[in-house]
């Protein structure tokens, strides 16, 4: 297994995982949303990227959707781990472990300060992948739709 970047011609392999990871959330989404999610994923100045594991014969097992941003607690940036998805019959395989580690060593790279992401909370398998690297910091999320 490798972890690349996304390039355009892995929009149908992207897109097919993309549509389990909504039906897993039960979010149904118009094409025009996703159609801007990859063009941001594909553009160089846009702070949004994917990362996609990727096995020996192409592929896609998963994908990690990051952007980083200004923090008004640290000097520097931090890396959001907006969307995390591996195919579900290669879960317990290693490869959310491999794309979070991957994201890890690249805001190291790029001097980011911190990594963080959000799960449902009765998402016990990616909890406990989660826990693994650390505690949830107790924090809720709340999202006003304007």
């Amino acid at each position: 297994m490798r972890i690349r970047w996304a390039e355009a011609a892995d929009r149908p392999k992207w897109q097919g995982l993309w549509d389990q990871y909504l039906a897993f959330y039960k979010v149904d989404l118009a094409a025009a949303v996703t159609n801007a999610t990859w063009a941001r994923l594909l553009d160089p100045a846009c702070p949004m990227g994917c990362r996609l594991a990727e096995d020996g014969a192409g592929r896609i097992l998963g994908f990690a959707l990051h952007l980083s941003h200004p923090s008004s607690w640290v000097p520097g940036e931090d890396c959001y781990l907006e969307d995390l998805f591996v195919a579900p019959d290669t879960r317990g395989a290693g490869v959310g472990r491999a794309l979070i580690d991957d994201l890890a060593d690249l805001a190291r790279a790029k001097g980011w300060h911190r990594l963080y992401w959000h799960t449902d909370q009765d998402n016990a398998r990616a909890r406990a992948l989660y826990d693994s690297y650390t505690p949830s910091d107790g924090h809720l999320r709340y999202r006003m739709k304007l």
